[in-house]
């Protein structure tokens, strides 16, 4: 005897036990080429708030049914996409009794999402409704009939209109019958392609390394602990004690409010595109903090392991990071205040750039983590620094003010950084020396190098180029950097070392000499050229010099 689509519940349970052997079965199952299971799909639209497509969710008979949607199968309905909703729906009930009845006999699985069967958006299942329903698929198994059903908590009313066929494909060696709502549309909506696309990097990104540190050198950060409570958190500044940006900004609530906004912004004027395009993209470097606290708790052995934890090293994480927030929010009030840049491209500039992250090059690797740290909060330093020397210039000293006490507070986590990878290289000589080689020869990637805005798919390669013409940072720094890190940590002095070791030191010991000649070479051969331009969408796409 067939099931056909206006059996009732209780006509199916009783007739269950009968059915699972039935030629008429046998026939149907062949007939859906799904030789290990029966698939009785339900054409039925799930309102998009739910957030649930026809895909991927199996569940156990675990709350009374209020809705039963069966509908018998055959293999041109599985492929037709032209299947209609019911307009009308049945809706008889299980009892408690009857369901503890029928989950006993037909072995009930748990409820789980499949995640090999991504949902996907589809337009045409769209409809609405007042309160959230709770749509379930009952998992029925038993020899090899396998029975799909629906559960609604709350009856819903579905308007008829045509949605795409369901089915099941066939697995072969499965361990458990499994039942779900496979769309017979792609996996991937154009949609999520293009939400996809808009965070890939716009350049590429090398092939990463993960978890390059051997397991057991993790032993040596647990061993530093004490070290680090007394060394290094000493370094952080307490809250009441640091200065914070509406200290450096017009006061919204006093009465003179308007007057300080006229006298910030006629201070502005004065100041050139190329100045403002470094100092918003150092501002949108400071903006992507939610990068660089991921970045660093990704390193083995010292990352934040709950977002809560009392370790010396989660605590310098978080505490840095509160630190550095405060950078963004300045500059970013400041440069809103002068009314001279295009904050929309600005904020699109941000978000693209945290959506796209960064690649450091720095494997999961603390050692490789806390050099390349050392060397970029020495840059950042240096960058705002200049910043900072160029607004003086021009005439705002209050902007002048402001990036030095940026640049004061990068200069005090370039001491914490360093300090670690000097006890690094106390207690692990070897490992800190190669891993010292390993990023120089990397090269040490600035944190915005994924920016995008966009318009420009080299906006980071232009806004560093403005960067070395007007001197806010340039290859000189790059190498003064080097050098004053192999001071710093007496690499030539470094004793007891493997081949490997050795090796590492040669290397970094004779960088610095090869990179100012090939700064210098790139100076000569910029000297005399003319200097080409690139509209900047920051500045309201006005064209400046490179």
């Amino acid at each position: 005897m067939a099931i056909k689509e206006d059996m009732s519940v209780e006509h199916l349970v009783e007739h269950l036990p009968s059915r699972l052997l039935s030629s008429s079965n046998r026939r149907c199952m062949n007939q859906t080429h799904f030789p290990d299971s029966l698939i009785l799909p339900t054409h039925t639209c799930f309102p998009d708030f739910l957030g649930i497509r026809p895909s991927g969710y199996l569940v156990s008979l675990g709350l009374k049914m209020t809705e039963y949607l069966p509908c018998s199968v055959q293999s041109e309905e599985i492929d037709r996409r032209d299947s209609v909703c019911p307009t009308s729906i049945k809706e008889p009930v299980l009892n408690a009794e009857e369901t503890r009845s029928l989950s006993k006999n037909i072995n009930l699985p748990r409820l789980f999402h499949s995640p090999s069967l991504a949902p996907t958006r589809s337009s045409s299942c769209s409809t609405a409704a007042a309160s959230i329903p709770k749509p379930l698929l009952l998992l029925v198994s038993h020899a090899s009939l396998i029975l799909g059903v629906m559960a609604l908590k709350t009856p819903l009313t579905f308007q008829s209109q045509k949605l795409p066929g369901v089915g099941l494909p066939s697995r072969t060696g499965m361990r458990s019958p499994r039942i779900c709502m496979a769309s017979t549309l792609s996996t991937e909506s154009k949609e999520a392609t293009n939400v996809k696309k808009s965070f890939s990097p716009r350049r590429e990104v090398h092939e990463q390394i993960t978890h390059s540190m051997p397991p057991q050198k993790i032993e040596v950060f647990k061993s530093l602990e004490g070290w680090a409570e007394e060394t290094i958190l000493p370094l952080l500044k307490p809250v009441e004690q640091c200065w914070q940006p509406q200290d450096f900004l017009p006061d919204p609530a006093s009465e003179g409010f308007m007057d300080q906004v006229q006298e910030l912004r006629a201070r502005s004027r004065e100041i050139p595109d190329d100045y403002f395009v470094c100092l918003v993209g150092d501002m949108i470097t400071e903006e992507a903090l939610p990068t660089y606290q991921t970045m660093l708790n990704t390193l083995d052995g010292v990352r934040d392991e709950t977002g809560a934890s009392l370790t010396s090293w989660a605590i310098w994480n978080r505490a840095w990071t509160a630190e550095e927030n405060r950078h963004g929010d300045l500059l970013n009030k400041y440069l809103y205040l002068t009314g001279r840049v295009d904050m929309r491209q600005i904020e699109k500039t941000i978000q693209y750039l945290i959506g796209s992250g960064m690649d450091p090059k720095t494997e999961n690797n603390p050692y490789l983590g806390f050099v390349y740290t050392s060397f970029q909060e020495r840059a950042t330093s240096i960058s705002h620094g200049n910043t900072g020397r160029h607004a003086k210039e021009h005439g705002d000293t209050q902007l002048a003010k402001i990036c030095g006490m940026i640049a004061a507070d990068e200069k005090r986590h370039e001491r914490a950084y360093t300090t670690i990878v000097e006890k690094l290289f106390e207690i692990d000589p070897d490992g800190a020396m190669v891993a010292f080689a390993d990023m120089m020869k990397k090269n040490i990637s600035m944190p915005a190098h994924l920016m995008y805005d966009g318009k420009d798919d080299n906006l980071f390669d232009h806004f560093s180029a403005v960067a070395q013409r007007i001197g806010v940072y340039t290859g000189r720094d790059y190498a003064d950097i080097l050098e004053f890190l192999v001071r710093r940590w007496r690499v030539e002095m470094v004793t007891g070392l493997s081949a490997e070791g050795q090796k590492a030191q040669d290397y970094v010991c004779n960088l610095v000499p090869r990179i100012r000649r090939i700064v210098e070479r790139t100076e000569a051969k910029s000297r005399g050229k003319m200097a080409g331009t690139v509209p900047f969408s920051w500045v309201f796409d006005r064209e400046v010099s490179l």
